[in-house]
């Protein structure tokens, strides 16, 4: 038994266009399924941050904390891809007390949730310079910090008090009144 379909009319060399136009046509398809795919808006997971000091770089990316003798210790969120020297870079680059001899690999790349830690140079008496927090450190802390007086250390904390603390450390010069000599001294040995 042969079916008919009087309404149905073959071109003449059909088989031919449908073996060149099926693999065609599926290919383009493909091509637009991808793209699609690739280019279609992502919904991002919304970080919780239970310490408001703490501020977490909005996804997506690696998340990488960068510590020690650079110019802005923290966390910061990076491609994936990138290598030790971008996270460096992120971080201000390094400080002038760093120990360039003692630097972490630079060409290596980046893992979520890594740690860079780049080494603080050892100073003429042998003892490793290190930072003080200018928004947590507490009074004897700070006047470890060379060029702060009594009164500075203290005016620092009432300032942290009743301000919510400094988003510079220029701030010691622009409102507290320290010394610029002072300052550019005292900078190397503070953070935020």
């Amino acid at each position: 038994m042969q079916l008919s379909f009087p309404f149905v009319r073959f071109v003449p060399g059909w088989r031919r266009l449908v073996l060149i136009g099926a693999p065609v046509a599926t290919g383009l398809a493909l091509v637009v399924g991808v793209y699609a795919y690739t280019h279609s808006p992502t919904a991002a997971t919304p970080v919780t941050v239970t310490d408001p000091t703490l501020e977490v770089p909005a996804e997506p990316g690696l998340l990488v904390d960068v510590i020690g003798a650079v110019e802005n210790p923290g966390l910061y969120r990076l491609p994936r891809g990138d290598r030790v020297y971008d996270a460096v870079a992120a971080a201000g680059g390094f400080s002038q007390d760093a120990d360039l001899a003692r630097a972490p690999n630079l060409a290596a790349r980046l893992t979520d949730g890594m740690q860079v830690k780049v080494a603080f140079a050892k100073t003429s008496s042998g003892t490793v310079a290190v930072r003080v927090n200018l928004n947590q450190a507490t009074l004897a802390e700070l006047l470890t910090v060379p060029g702060f007086t009594d009164a500075l250390a203290r005016a620092c904390i009432d300032y942290r008090t009743n301000f919510g603390g400094f988003e510079s450390t220029r701030e010691l010069v622009d409102i507290l009144g320290m010394g610029e000599a002072d300052y550019l001294l005292a900078r190397h040995y503070l953070t935020l």
